[in-house]
């Protein structure tokens, strides 16, 4: 249970990061560019490896140099162009190999200007041609319901010292699984009863604890989250975009529980290769209450978004999308 719990998050902290005209080439003339950029292709995450601590995910930047970790080629292109997955049109297998890369930024670069280094290093190292389109789509526009949100606001940031404490030993058995550093960091706490628990620091919905029960349920608590990020957070895990449309504004408390397999829809999406596990079917409805809201390609979804007073309605919107129309899918050589 706690390696299939393991590989499933891995993919969520990769979903844990994060929009017309003629053809044209990703790198544009006087776009600034990383002086040096080495990149290998990433281990395959197993659940040894990473209880050894020998995996790490997401993007690492300082003044000096920035540090990429099991990101897929349309994670770098999400993170080059600021857009989100959905914009990207191009081949199947863009989610498929990932990649490690470390790159050396010039002196006196702005970090803000990462993004577009990305861009020049993708169009450099990937080849990548791509043209914008607009196009209308399929969404769940994300309201509020008749009866209003039942959630609190989030309390001001606590001015508190980050912690010092040694990390548990994952050897001892009930020590703490370590993934990741900082506010990328996550701790897999081995549960006696109830379950292993994931509790996520820092990062931009603050604190997060997800617990799974042994219905084969997942609880899970954001301390720090916007309407519009809880909006990203849900597309994944359903058949079209969710754009928030509840006027909603500030950071909330958000708690949501969500069947295993709608996680693992998470993990897929994100192009991850994980198998569906065989866990016993959710009880009927969340907390004794059958739903009155649900959709076959939703799950657990809409009845947990339910529960929060707020609703997911069919609709449609226009996005930008970026089209590739050319894309290597290995680099040039180091």
């Amino acid at each position: 249970m706690l390696k299939k719990l393991l590989m499933t998050h891995s993919a969520l902290v990769l979903s844990t990061l994060m929009f017309t005209g003629a053809t044209l080439s990703a790198e544009t003339p006087g776009a600034p560019a990383f002086e040096v950029a080495t990149i290998r292709p990433a281990p395959t995450p197993t659940p040894d490896l990473i209880l050894a601590g020998k995996m790490h995910f997401g993007m690492k930047v300082d003044a000096a140099r920035i540090d990429i970790g099991f990101m897929s080629l349309r994670d770098l292109i999400v993170t080059a162009y600021r857009v989100k997955p959905f914009q990207i049109t191009g081949p199947d297998w863009i989610t498929a190999q990932r990649f490690d890369i470390v790159a050396t930024i010039p002196e006196g670069a702005s970090k803000d200007k990462v993004p577009e280094m990305l861009q020049a290093l993708l169009a450099e190292r990937f080849g990548l041609k791509l043209h914008r389109e607009s196009k209308e789509m399929p969404v769940y526009l994300l309201t509020v319901g008749k009866s209003g949100p039942k959630f609190k606001e989030s309390p001001p940031d606590a001015d508190t010292p980050a912690s010092t404490a040694p990390e548990p030993d994952p050897a001892k058995p009930d020590g703490a699984i370590v993934i990741g550093a900082g506010d990328q960091q996550i701790r897999v706490n081995r549960g006696r009863g109830a379950g292993p628990s994931i509790e996520a620091s820092g990062g931009p919905n603050g604190k997060m604890n997800a617990t799974v029960g042994p219905n084969g349920m997942m609880h899970m608590e954001l301390q720090k989250v916007t309407m519009a990020r809880l909006a990203e957070m849900l597309t994944p895990m359903l058949d079209r975009p969710v754009v928030d449309r509840t006027g909603l504004a500030g950071n909330f408390q958000i708690a949501l529980d969500l069947a295993m397999q709608d996680m693992m829809q998470m993990a897929r999406a994100a192009g991850a290769g994980l198998p569906i596990p065989a866990l016993p079917p959710p009880a009927p409805g969340l907390g004794g209450q059958t739903p009155t809201a649900s959709d076959p390609a939703g799950g657990s979804i809409f009845a947990s978004v339910q529960q929060l007073g707020l609703r997911l309605e069919k609709d449609k919107a226009p996005f930008e999308n970026l089209v590739i129309d050319h894309l290597e899918k290995n680099p040039t050589d180091n």
